[in-house]
Order: structure tokens, then C-alpha cells, then sequence
């Protein structure tokens, strides 16, 4: 798991250093940086997410790279619905909220047209992959 934390610690680095701009695996997606509230530890953690803007409304994938598991983060809003995002050198509070049924299924397909990568995804795992939207949270 270390090489796991390792590989987001570059990302995150690199992310912060280049309002947003990563090279490597995620040269030219659209990444956004996680900041959510741990579900056991409370402790804050930061996670690079892959994202589809939809107007001011991002949605995030728990793909997990195709894992029968969600990932941590998922989790953690699911406990902890209130998150930051830095997304390019934009910071702000948002509220996350799953998206389900054939809403879902069509803001998903729209992923894997823009990222194929997402369809294997989905074919590796039995778990239904969540969509979760994150909204501003207004002042």
C-alpha cells in the first residue's frame, strides 16, 4: 500500500506545483485533488480523482481501477459528505452526494466515451462502480 501512497504523494505534489497540470498517467485528464474527512480515523486525507464537469457540477468515479472494492475515499464521503477540491489552482468546499439508477448509468457512459479506460474498469469488478456529484457548497 505504500507504493500506493507514494504514487498519489507525486501526484498531489506535482498537481499543487502546476495549478493543476500532471504529466505521467493522468497527462491530460482531468484530475481534481480530494480533500475528505476519514470515516474511521477523522483524519483528512487528499486523493487525485478523475473528474467529468457537467456546468458547476463535477462528478468522481469509486472505480478503484476495476477493484471489487471502493476506494477509501468513497467511504469517507459517505461518512463525511463535506470535502474540499483544488481543482486546477481553484480551492473550495463542495458537497458530495451519490448519484444512482439510470442517471447514474448515463453520466457513466459519458465517462467511458471520454475515458475508455473506465469501461474496463467496470468490466473487471461484479460491484456497480458509484458516480458521486460534487456541489459547491454555497456562503
Amino acid at each position: 500500500m505504500a507504493d500506493m501512497n507514494d504514487f498519489n504523494t507525486a501526484i498531489i505534489e506535482e498537481f499543487r506545483a502546476n495549478d493543476g497540470v500532471v504529466g505521467g498517467p493522468f497527462e491530460g485528464a482531468t484530475l481534481l485533488l480530494l480533500s475528505s474527512t476519514g470515516a474511521k480515523t477523522g483524519s483528512v486525507r487528499v486523493t487525485p480523482v478523475v473528474y467529468q464537469r457537467d456546468g458547476e457540477r463535477l462528478y468522481i468515479f469509486a472505480s478503484k481501477a476495476g477493484a471489487p472494492t471502493n476506494p477509501d475515499w468513497y467511504h469517507n464521503l459517505k461518512a463525511n459528505p463535506t470535502a474540499t477540491i483544488e481543482v486546477g489552482a481553484e480551492r473550495y468546499e463542495v458537497t458530495a452526494t451519490e448519484i444512482t439508477g439510470e442517471e447514474r448509468d448515463r453520466i457513466y457512459a459519458q465517462q467511458v466515451e471520454l475515458m475508455p479506460g473506465f469501461g474496463d474498469y467496470e468490466k473487471q469488478t461484479d460491484r456497480v462502480i458509484p458516480v458521486v456529484a460534487l456541489d459547491r457548497t454555497t456562503d
